[in-house]
Parts: structure tokens; sequence; C-alpha cells
């Protein structure tokens, strides 16, 4: 059987915006010999994907921006984690190197665990294999977005990465109430360190303006990807979103639900507020 590509993009006509929309868990080819090899049903490996995201955000080539989607799952590889993050207990030869909480929690590159903590493999997989993944998804998926990234600054100086997730309902129960609602969004910048603040106030009024409940950096405040391409000092600023599955999703059968149409709707005029956060930032800057 032929495999796919790592990943697609969905060019605009032309790069008019300097923004770059980014979906790398909304991968749903899972290779038939890892879906053997699972202890997992076809539907359980499914738990981590942000299913149908790219879908949400494919609106963005038609305001000027490219749209770069993973085409393996996460369960397979996770383009939202450092290539050094192998975990020992999932890959043969790797040594534990210090705490780290994404390798502990069992959500290492090559992840041991999909949602609640469901094992995915009876044993290990080869050194050899994991090489296999990363050199086959995760380094061409990164290739491609620093090339986009530099496409999209040039001859501006600057570019904005949106990385766009979706996050189970049930994460939200914690996150704090926003005049007593729950948040629907939540906009992760690292705590200010891979954005602007004009960047992330500018994301932040384009989902409120078309009526979103919005947070910052809580429970999600980014990952790999926003520190990777996050630069503010260079000009170059990443902004992960994500949003509820409850609004488009049904979460126990991973369908889309009543409410898909109408969210990827509410999205398009975001998505055209995003593209334009820079251009309409640059007269204030002259100031």
């Amino acid at each position: 059987m032929e495999q796919p590509p790592p990943y697609r993009v969905a060019e605009p006509v032309g790069q008019v915006a300097p923004a770059v929309f980014s979906s790398p868990h909304s991968g749903r080819w899972y290779p038939p010999e890892f879906v053997r090899r699972a202890r997992l049903g076809a539907l359980a490996l499914r738990a981590s994907e942000d299913a149908f995201v790219d879908e949400l955000f494919m609106a963005a080539p038609r305001f000027g921006a490219p749209l770069i989607y993973a085409i393996a799952p996460r369960a397979y590889v996770d383009l939202n984690r450092a290539p050094d993050e192998l975990d020992p207990a999932v890959v043969e030869g790797v040594r534990a190197t210090g705490l780290n909480p994404r390798i502990a929690a069992g959500l290492g590159v090559i992840p041991r665990v999909v949602a609640e903590g469901r094992t995915i493999y009876s044993g290990r997989i080869s050194r050899t294999e994991a090489a296999e993944r990363l050199a086959r998804h995760h380094a061409p998926y990164h290739d491609a977005v620093s090339t986009l990234m530099r496409r999209a600054a040039a001859g501006r100086g600057s570019a904005l990465l949106f990385d766009c997730h979706s996050m189970p309902s049930d994460a939200l129960r914690a996150a704090p109430r926003v005049r007593g609602r729950r948040p629907e969004v939540v906009l992760g910048d690292r705590f200010g360190a891979s954005a602007a603040d004009w960047a992330m106030a500018e994301a932040q009024a384009a989902f409120e303006s078309a009526g979103f409940v919005v947070v910052r950096n809580t429970p999600f405040a980014g990952g790999y990807i926003t520190q990777r391409y996050g630069r503010p000092s260079q000009g170059w600023h990443a902004i992960q979103i994500e949003l509820d599955r409850a609004l488009y999703l049904d979460e126990r059968r991973i369908e889309r639900s009543a409410g898909f149409d109408a969210l990827r709707k509410a999205l398009e005029p975001v998505v055209a507020r995003l593209c334009a956060a820079e251009a309409e930032r640059r007269p204030l800057a002259a100031e």
C-alpha cells in the first residue's frame, strides 16, 4: 500500500497575508501495521486526534494564508513535540535524561498513551522505527512550516503562525470562567514568550468579536511548535489556538456533530481578521 505524503498544504492564490495556519494533530491516516500492532481498537486510537480541525480552518487560503496539515495521526508521531522527546518506555535503546513532564505522562514525540491514559503498545518499538517515523513525518512537516513562515515574512519582516488544535471538553472543567461562562477558545503564547502583546490582543479580539468566550494560556499555553517558531524579537509570532470539541464534535464517536457547520462558518470572520492582524498593526507601529 502506497503511503500518503506526510502533510498537505492548502495554498492561497498568491501569498497575500503574512500568516500561516498549522494543524499538526488532525491527521487521520492510520498506518495499517500501526493499527495491527496497537492494543487499542481503531476508535480508541483516535482519542488524541484533533479531529477535523483542518477542515474548520480551511478558509485560511481564501484570506491569503496557507494552511498546512498533517496526514498521520498524533498517536503515531506527535508533531507538537521536539524530536528528541523520546520515551524509554516506548522506544528501545533510549535512556531517561532528567524529568520531562510530557514524557512522564506518556506524551513524547512517539506517544505511549492516547487520551485518558490508555496505553497504545504492548511492548516497545525499535530505535530504527522511531527514527523512520521522525524522518518521514516530523522533519518534513517542520521543514515546510519553516519555509512557509519565511515566505510569509518576506518583504515584511514579520509573520504570524496560528497553530490550530482542539481540546476535550473535560479539559475545561477547571478553566477560569469569563463572566460566568465556560471558555470556548484557549489562546496560548507561552505566557508572552512566543508572540508580542499586540499579536495576542488581536487574536483574542478576533475570536471575541465573533462571540467566542476566550481565555489565555490556561489550561494550554502552547507546545513545541509555538516554542520553536515564536521569536517575537525577530518578527515571528506563534499563537496556539485550542477549540472546545463540544462545539463541533461527537467526542464519543469522533464524528462531526450538528454544530460543525455552524462553527466552521463562525470561524471564517475570525480567520479573516487573523490574516489581517499584522497589516492592521502597521499604521500604529509607524506613529
